[in-house]
């Protein structure tokens, strides 16, 4: 699969860092560095335009070294760009530390994986018993236990 990328940034296009990578590493387009205080979210610009195919998403996901070691998450994780989207892919990060963190121009700040998805027709029924049952039943919220 091939997807069409603009990229406005200087810095360079979305890439695997490893042969089996799932995700793509986005890198901040800053002109000047950001500053995420402490329970703060900002909206980071990419610098990248894409074109996705009809039957796909782009995820945004956090790293999880950002996350680790400095609180730095993705908010709406995984955020959803749809494919029709022709605006600047941005990301909504805050800051979950309870110390400032900076975000430098051509800083790694999430990554990106491109789905698959499939459009389906919703069926209204009159009552909950038109569903079908299953062992599981309503159960959730932690039902199955931790063991």
């Amino acid at each position: 699969m091939t997807i069409k990328i603009y990229n406005q940034s200087t810095n360079q296009l979305p890439a695997y860092a490893s042969e089996c990578a799932a995700g793509m590493d986005l890198r901040a387009n800053l002109s000047e560095p950001v500053v995420l205080q402490p329970l703060e979210r900002k909206l980071i610009p990419t610098g990248l335009f894409m074109e996705l195919p009809p039957d796909c998403e782009a995820q945004i996901r956090p790293r999880s070294g950002l996350a680790l070691k400095h609180g730095i998450t993705v908010l709406n994780s995984p955020g959803t760009i749809d494919a029709d989207y022709r605006g600047e892919v941005c990301v909504i990060l805050v800051n979950l530390s309870q110390e400032p963190f900076e975000i430098q121009h051509g800083e790694r700040i999430a990554q990106m994986v491109i789905a698959k998805f499939q459009q389906v027709e919703v069926q209204e029924v009159a009552s909950k018993e038109e569903l079908s049952d299953t062992e599981r039943g309503a159960g959730g919220f932690g039902h199955s236990g931790k063991k």
